[in-house]
């Protein structure tokens, strides 16, 4: 079995024990043949295939780059033909190693392990202090060198169980992956030590498939490319910054994608970040596609996209939404890359096989989970105003809600806090900061703010749109929702010390309306305070909504029944469920299955898109984490600042298959990273 092959005896059975369980590749690695993206589609890539995922030094965005474990994780979560990407260094005795970067400090233990063994060399022309391969045989970097985790935003907790360096004959012939990419970073800086990357190249393609060779050097693939045949390894031009100096020719690779003939005569395709596709602005917001790949495509050349990642700030276009950000390079009307270079190759499989194409053909269409926002769509737009609403009924919310306060004059209306200068720029003299302490007239005036629940983690929602809309009144609210045909109810949010008497205005804004009457939208109350809820219990079109608090934390049967008096579901928070410890799931609760037991629904609150609002079980991919929730919880519904995110959930293809799920879209199993990364 691949998934014991793959571990060096430094990993030891635990984590064999976490694959099994984190995976359950026995029973997924059946499946996966049979849930490749539909090939009777002609993609608009240049072969008409399916764009390829590259799994850049593996399941890196998770596990250290290029680690053993990485690289099986990301052959066992992702596509079937996934490729997974080797940066090549070349110790002082030749071998080939996959290491990120060529200073070895930046991914690996080195600098504590031999600490006076740093040198100073230069790399592209610029004297570079560091610990490089070169001064260094394989055996002396394979007893004593572990791989470690060179990106500090992500966690080092999988560090300490000394992931050894590996060859490039490692991983072909241990690990097995569908096929390999070779990356040739920096062939004149070995050059320059007597060491050729040519020779290992053409020596490594005798032994092992090699399906790709990449390289930034035009002198480098000018070698090479009469020792490869396309039809079985491809050359690919790598493109660096528009400004960069390309070491052979002396041109700008901005200049040198004007020649994309040129680069036709030794490659067969080329890899460019991102954003020479989808060019971003200083504010992070989109600008118009270029012609990259039209104009790749008519010369007959692939186009790789590279820089794909989850945890750090994409274009506020996508709203935080990796997934969205792969559509948008492979579903979109003008064109789809060949293939995308992503540290998390999982996100970039659902998006290809379960989300590109026409959703409302394949899709499950599953009725679970119930899409509740979460002050409309206030991960766009300041929330509770009229845009968000709007926004989040256009996302596919199927609950919108209002959670309501009382203006000075008793005029009921939507804000998520009673403390104004949390959701609204308020003038030094208007009265108060408490919405209570105004009239409904005065809180017209305010202007709105979005909310930046990570904005310690320097991550912001949509700015240009940070002011914008106005706040509605309850009766507006009611009157949105109607016209809404896509809704099939409105969530009333009565959260308030003056809990009784907001819910008798309430009511009253209801009857007026005629919701009291069976309608098409049903009307769910949630409150915290029993005494709201009774005010509304056993009307016949009317669902109380208990929002629990830590009292329900034991799941005692008692403390069950007695909700069951006044609730007729009940809300409660992510941890209720999936308790965290270090940003890790320790387990799984058994509060569902208890509140099921006595037939009551179950809501959970708040699903976010940013990655820092995730656990790390969750690979910073919101679609992973609402998946196991449903899938592994069995939650009734979801309340979310996204409803965007949520409602495509539902719509993906790859659940329309039962019990039979692709592996990139299984669901987690709680605890086992934690056990994994529990050894600290």
């Amino acid at each position: 079995m691949v998934c014991q092959q793959a571990f060096p005896a430094t990993c030891n059975l635990r984590c064999l024990a976490f694959f099994l369980i984190l995976l359950q590749c026995t029973a997924v690695l059946a499946l996966v043949s049979a849930q490749e993206p539909s090939q009777t589609d002609r993609w608009p890539t240049l072969t008409g295939k399916p764009p390829l995922v590259i799994a850049r030094g593996g399941f890196s965005g998770l596990f250290p780059d290029s680690s053993s474990i990485a690289f099986d994780l990301a052959r066992q979560v992702s596509l079937p033909n996934v490729h997974v990407w080797c940066d090549v260094q070349l110790t002082k005795d030749g071998v080939g190693i996959c290491a990120q970067g060529v200073k070895l400090e930046n991914a690996t233990d080195i600098a504590t392990i031999y600490k006076k063994r740093s040198r100073v060399y230069r790399v592209n022309k610029v004297p570079t202090r560091g610990w490089f391969s070169v001064d260094f045989t394989y055996k002396e970097l394979a007893n004593n060198v572990s791989v470690t985790q060179g990106v500090y935003s992500r966690t080092n907790r999988f560090d300490n169980h000394g992931f050894a360096i590996i060859t490039v004959d490692y991983l072909a012939k241990e690990i097995k992956p569908p096929g390999i990419w070779l990356n040739i970073q920096y062939d004149a800086f070995f050059t320059q030590h007597k060491l050729s990357m040519t020779r290992f190249v053409l020596s490594v393609s005798k032994r092992v498939k090699v399906d790709y060779i990449s390289s930034p050097e035009v002198a480098f693939l000018t070698r090479i490319a009469s020792g490869f045949k396309p039809t079985k390894t491809k050359l690919v031009f790598r493109f660096l910054g528009r400004n960069e100096i390309e070491p052979s020719t002396s041109q700008t690779y901005g200049s040198l994608l004007k020649n994309l003939t040129f680069v036709k005569t030794f490659a067969s395709g080329i890899l460019v970040p991102k954003d020479y596709i989808w060019p971003v602005d200083a504010t992070l917001y989109l600008q118009p596609h270029t012609s990259i790949v039209a104009d790749a495509h008519k010369a007959g050349l692939e186009v790789f996209a590279s820089d794909f990642v989850n945890d750090i700030p994409i274009s506020y276009n996508y709203s935080h939404d990796p997934i969205l950000e792969y559509l948008s390079f492979v579903n979109n009307a003008d064109f789809a890359v060949d293939g995308v270079l992503s540290d998390f190759p999982m996100t970039a499989s659902e998006a290809i096989a379960c989300f590109a194409h026409d959703l409302s053909r394949k899709a499950s269409s599953q009725a679970k989970p119930l899409i509740i926002s979460k002050y409309g769509a206030s991960g766009d737009y300041p929330g509770c105003t009229d845009l968000a609403y709007n926004k989040a009924i256009a996302d596919g919310a199927e609950v919108i809600d209002c959670p309501v306060q009382l203006a000075k004059d008793g005029t009921p209306f939507c804000l998520s806090s009673k403390n104004l200068t949390e959701i609204a720029i308020v003038p030094k003299d208007v009265g108060g900061i408490f919405s209570f302490r105004l009239k409904w007239n005065q809180i017209q005036t305010l202007i709105p703010v979005i909310a930046n629940p990570s904005a310690k983690f320097r991550m912001f929602r949509n700015p240009k749109f940070q002011n914008a809309g106005k706040f509605i009144t309850l009766s507006d609210f009611l009157a949105l929702s109607k016209n809404a045909k896509s809704l099939t109810g409105v969530l009333i949010n009565i959260e308030n010390a003056r809990g009784v008497r907001v819910a008798d205005a309430v009511n009253e804004v209801l009857i007026k309306a005629g919701f009291d009457k069976q309608t098409s939208l049903k009307v769910m109350i949630q409150s915290s305070n029993s005494l709201v809820l009774r005010k509304f219990k056993g009307k016949s079109n009317y669902e109380c909504v208990y929002k629990a608090n830590g009292s329900i934390a034991d799941g005692s049967d008692s403390t069950i029944k007695n909700i069951k008096k006044f609730a007729d579901s009940v809300v409660v928070t992510k941890d209720f469920i999936f308790p965290e410890l270090s940003a890790f799931i320790t387990n799984t609760t058994d509060i569902v299955p208890k509140l099921h037991a006595e037939k009551l629904p179950v809501y959970v609150e708040t699903f976010s898109n940013e990655f820092v609002t995730q656990s790390w079980d969750f690979f910073s991919d919101a679609t992973v984490e609402i998946n196991t929730f449903v899938q592994v919880a069995k939650v009734d519904g979801i309340i979310t600042d996204f409803p965007y995110t949520a409602a495509r959930y539902k719509r993906n293809r790859c659940l329309g298959v039962g019990k039979k799920l692709p592996p990139y879209m299984q669901p987690i199993t709680p605890g086992s990273l934690y056990q994994f990364a529990e050894n600290r």
